[in-house]
């Protein structure tokens, strides 16, 4: 299935080139910078049922129009950048239907396990999403932080899936080094997170067309969702028509009728 998104940076929706974006801002790459604010995007998949989307802080500045977001769409929407213990429950109370975390479940590129708990005590397992968004180093994938400029020591495998798996409801993936550049999603990764998961994955990065959909939807066995960002023609592309991911979505949940994700 389709998931959209909603990316936020300096307060506006944009598309950006993941691996552009740095503390300093003098390597950032923008494919798009949107007229739009965030509630419109939110009315607009609120109209057309899209569930389960994310709405994404890229750094300060973005926490009113994320919020006016969530309010605009309550229960359809995730949210997540600079999320910890402290503002969590907020985001939720406002609309989110889940927070999505990375950061802070990190210190000094090791996973906290005492602060993923705190988190799960705090909001509950089923309200959390793992942003598990990963770079290749040495042929194996690594999470990243930090608006992925920091490589943690946590790779993408199979048992870090299954042991993280009993702290979340999903699992959100950036592939960021094609992130943006609307050259083809990573299949090997999409592969990989359909067999390891034993939860929902939505893998984002590098499509291009509606054909990408159909090839995640192939190769991830219907069990990883895809985000498309840059080559959407709402986002200012030229691959991919809105109208046909709706059309898509509503093929396949005719053909495989299940409860909403939330």
């Amino acid at each position: 299935m389709f998931r959209p998104c909603i990316d936020l940076h300096e307060g506006k929706v944009k598309q950006i080139v993941g691996g552009s974006l740095r503390d300093d801002g003098a390597s950032l790459r923008t494919n798009f910078v949107s007229e739009h604010p965030s509630t419109w995007y939110a009315e607009l998949y609120k109209r057309d049922g899209l569930v389960g989307g994310h709405v994404i802080m890229l750094g300060p500045g973005n926490e009113q129009p994320a919020r006016a977001a969530l309010r605009a769409y309550p229960g359809g929407l995730q949210v997540g950048g600079g999320i910890n213990l402290e503002n969590a429950k907020s985001y939720l109370d406002e609309g989110a239907s889940h927070v999505i975390v990375t950061s802070w479940v990190f210190r000094e590129g090791t996973l906290d396990l005492d602060r993923l708990e705190s988190l799960v005590q705090s909001i509950g397992q089923p309200r959390l999403v793992l942003d598990l968004s990963c770079r290749q180093r040495d042929g194996q994938y690594f999470v990243v932080t930090d608006r992925w400029q920091k490589f943690t020591d946590l790779p993408i495998s199979s048992e870090t899936l299954v042991r993280l798996s009993a702290y979340c409801a999903e699992f959100l993936v950036h592939a960021v080094d094609v992130e943006g550049l609307c050259e083809g999603v990573d299949l090997d990764l999409v592969e990989k997170l359909s067999r390891w998961s034993p939860i929902p994955v939505t893998y984002a990065g590098g499509a291009r067309s509606l054909g990408d959909l159909e090839e995640v939807t192939r190769t991830g066995r219907e069990k990883v969702d895809l985000t498309i960002g840059s080559a959407l023609d709402i986002f200012g592309g030229t691959g991919v028509r809105y109208a046909d991911i709706v059309a898509f979505n509503r093929k396949l949940a005719s053909k495989n009728p299940i409860a909403p994700r939330d």
